[in-house]
């Protein structure tokens, strides 16, 4: 490793309107810090504060000597934001063209129009995002190991996993679930399938009805698979699963119901028609990865990399 004494790292988050977010986030850099002895901020690309901006400007205060910043995506698969926004923001070349905005010129209003330079003259090196890490099955298991201390049901119940994303236009997240579910599968005993939230198929009931109409299953444990608690995991998903009602508030987050009785009549509006979950079963739902000391230790062996 090189001379850590001027290098900092800059942890980068979408931001949310919610306050989960930014709490995650902050322990997830607390932890950060404790386990690398470096500086490190967390920037959010937009709507939270510090922005990226104002994070570079803190590490800089924190380090007048500064030479290097090590910008790392807390995003679990590449995108849109990773590959092209926060680059954008960053100062830096996009790593593709915008299908947004294919000539670069974006119309007022929008968060990548008139951007001030970032004021940093060291080096400053963007990583890519998490991706399908292997460490990560280890919080998925332990998600599940979580979900099934809140069952109700007996311990011989025959039990089914999905694993739940966000979803994306671009292929990107489909790739990385796909790529994570395959390493998932070979390593379980459960009956398990993924499925997303919105925007690419195959989708949340879909899933959950082939899931369970093909395999003997009691209960079903809903991985989210997503860094930190939002308005997707506490209100969007929880919906389509119906274990709250669509005009609950997104602060409502039940992690599981039993079933008896229930109906799922509801609809919900993530782009999957008029489709509806149809197991009667208990449903159990973990919470995310957050500040997990798994994804620590990968944010860590990401950085090292290139230390």
């Amino acid at each position: 490793m090189s001379d850590e004494s001027n290098v900092a790292v800059l942890l980068i988050s979408h931001g949310s309107s919610l306050p989960y977010g930014e709490e995650v986030f902050n322990e997830i850099c607390e932890k950060f810090k404790s386990l690398s002895k470096l500086d490190a901020e967390v920037g959010y690309m937009k709507v939270s504060h510090p922005t990226l901006k104002e994070a570079v400007s803190n590490l800089k205060e924190c380090n007048p000597g500064l030479k290097r910043i090590i910008a790392i995506p807390v995003f679990l698969a590449n995108g849109i934001h990773t590959n092209i926004d926060i680059p954008t923001i960053l100062g830096l070349n996009p790593k593709e063209v915008d299908p947004r905005q294919p000539d670069g010129n974006y119309p007022k209003g929008h968060y990548l129009y008139g951007l001030e330079d970032i004021d940093f003259d060291g080096d400053l090196e963007l990583l890519d995002a998490i991706g399908p890490n292997p460490k990560l099955l280890k919080i998925i298991n332990n998600r599940i190991s979580s979900g099934l201390k809140e069952s109700k049901l007996d311990d011989d119940s025959k039990t089914g996993v999905l694993l739940v994303s966000h979803g994306s236009r671009l292929n990107y997240n489909y790739e990385f679930i796909s790529n994570l579910f395959n390493q998932f599968k070979e390593q379980t005993e459960y009956p398990c399938d993924f499925g997303f939230m919105e925007l690419v198929e195959p989708n949340i009931p879909s899933s959950i009805n082939n899931l369970t109409k093909n395999n003997d299953i009691d209960r079903l444990i809903v991985v989210p698979i997503f860094i930190a608690p939002g308005v997707h995991t506490t209100r969007d998903i929880p919906t389509i699963l119906s274990l709250i009602d669509g005009d609950e508030s997104e602060h409502h987050h039940h992690h599981h119901h039993d079933g008896e009785g229930h109906s799922h009549s509801h609809s919900h509006s993530h782009g999957h028609g008029d489709e509806k979950v149809e197991f009667d079963g208990e449903i159990l739902y973990p919470d995310p990865i957050g500040s997990d000391d798994i994804l620590i230790e990968i944010l860590w062996d990401k950085v090292k990399e290139v230390l």
